[in-house]
């Protein structure tokens, strides 16, 4: 199920929709990395190309995140 979520990125509130995986495995990244979740969403909308969404961003930094652990 796709649910809603808000940050604060650079002093602005976003929202973004997220599957609830996505959203867990983001948290437990930012855990690994030892940040604060929003400082992730911030790190992953920095440098995310103009033609993307966040949330696409998201999911895209998820699934390269999980593919480079495994090797």
């Amino acid at each position: 199920m796709i649910r809603k979520h808000s940050a604060t990125l650079h002093g602005h509130r976003t929202s973004f929709s997220l599957e609830e995986p996505f959203w867990q495995e983001l948290k437990s990244i930012s855990e690994s990395r030892q940040m604060a979740l929003a400082q992730l969403i911030a790190e992953i909308d920095d440098g995310r190309s103009t033609d993307s969404n966040l949330s696409s961003a998201l999911r895209v930094y998820v699934l390269n995140w999980i593919k480079t652990e495994r090797q």
